[in-house]
């Protein structure tokens, strides 16, 4: 793509960045009624159309006018990986203006009542502002905000190729490149997309948004309509080793853990610890006893998270041993724990290692 070609591309909206009322104002302006809307959101959403030539609903003119002033996607594949169990698949896509960002697509197999997930994990920034130590996003640093329909396209990449296998995404999970409630409006812009029944139609409850603590964006998640799940990354109860390892991350724990109590509370619905292990720094028995006592009685869920590789070699997973103790401490104590299932580890697929770059780059 030229230079040429990228300044013009990012001049013009894709569709998926449209609410309902702008694409039914945008065809009002073609002189086309306000139910074409609906069908080029079912069109582009359900039927996962990526050509305008597809949208057999509309009169070929419409069609033309639209293909002049808007694009039905938002990236295209640079480079596809899948791991080595074939369960994750990570895709890394080239936004109009060139940005790299990655999304992954982790399969887990049916439970004994034969439900199947296919999760879809989105990337809301290109890079992310918030330098946790033990992540390669925050290792790369900031380049920009995604747009709803940014969001929305990683999601609909990996509905199309599941489609092919006969099958489609259960749960999308806003934990990939970036901090979701730094960029909320295009967030919960895209939440609602996907989540609406002339949209994508998946269900509020199969969709999570994870956050190193942004006490405001929690807050205001509390109040928002949509029951869509919320995660925190806190990975430690002491706020000062938590500032040592997330250097943007000056609230006090305990306020963090007050706006989720009060999500819970506004939601009806329990909150996610994720926990990142690291070997000496934040996996004694001493600090799980400490976070124990620090989430007894609150409406949580701990997910302990050895952490994965990345070019940050001071950060090292524990023993296998060092983790089952941590864990064991916080049952002990009646605290909800389970160590996360790993996906795509071999890939850089894993949690904090996106990075937004071809491999070896």
């Amino acid at each position: 793509m030229t230079r040429s070609t990228l300044g013009a591309a990012t001049r013009i909206r894709a569709l998926t960045d449209l609410s309902l009322p702008e694409l039914e104002a945008a065809l009002d302006a073609l002189g086309q009624p306000a139910y074409r809307a609906r069908q080029i959101r079912r069109a582009v959403l359900q039927r996962l159309v990526i050509g305008f030539e597809e949208l057999r609903e509309l009169p070929a003119a419409v069609r033309a006018e639209l293909s002049n002033r808007y694009r039905l996607t938002t990236a295209e594949t640079a480079m596809e990986q899948v791991s080595a169990d074939g369960s994750t698949r990570k895709a890394l896509l080239r936004l109009a203006d060139g940005e790299l960002i990655e999304a992954v697509l982790m399969r887990y197999p049916a439970t004994p009542q034969g439900r199947r997930r296919n999760t879809v994990c989105v990337s809301t920034q290109a890079g992310c502002a918030m330098g946790c130590t033990f992540c390669a996003t925050g290792q790369q640093g900031f380049r920009r905000n995604l747009t709803a329909g940014e969001i929305v396209e990683q999601v609909l990449h990996f509905a199309r190729w599941l489609r092919n296998d006969d099958d489609r995404v259960t749960n999308v999970v806003f934990m990939g490149m970036g901090e979701p409630l730094a960029n909320y409006s295009a967030t919960l812009r895209a939440v609602e997309t996907l989540n609406a029944a002339d949209g994508f139609g998946l269900g509020a409850r199969h969709m999570t948004i994870s956050t190193v603590g942004l006490v405001h964006g929690i807050r205001r998640l509390a109040r928002e309509p949509l029951q869509v799940g919320l995660a925190l990354s806190l990975h430690t109860p002491d706020d000062e080793l938590r500032r040592r390892l997330i250097p943007t991350a000056r609230q006090p724990i305990s306020d963090i853990l007050a706006a989720c109590n009060e999500y819970a509370s506004e939601t009806g619905r329990r909150y996610s610890i994720e926990y990142a292990l690291i070997e000496g720094t934040n996996d004694s028995t001493d600090l799980a006893r400490d976070l124990g006592r620090l989430l007894s009685g609150m409406p949580c869920h701990v997910n302990l998270i050895p952490v994965n590789p990345t070019s940050n070699a001071a950060t090292r997973r524990p023993a296998r041993g060092r983790v089952l103790a941590f864990q064991q401490e916080l049952l002990n104590m009646g605290i909800n724990c389970t160590i996360r299932v790993e996906k795509g580890v071999d890939i850089m697929a894993g949690c904090g290692q996106l990075r937004g770059t071809a491999a070896g780059a």
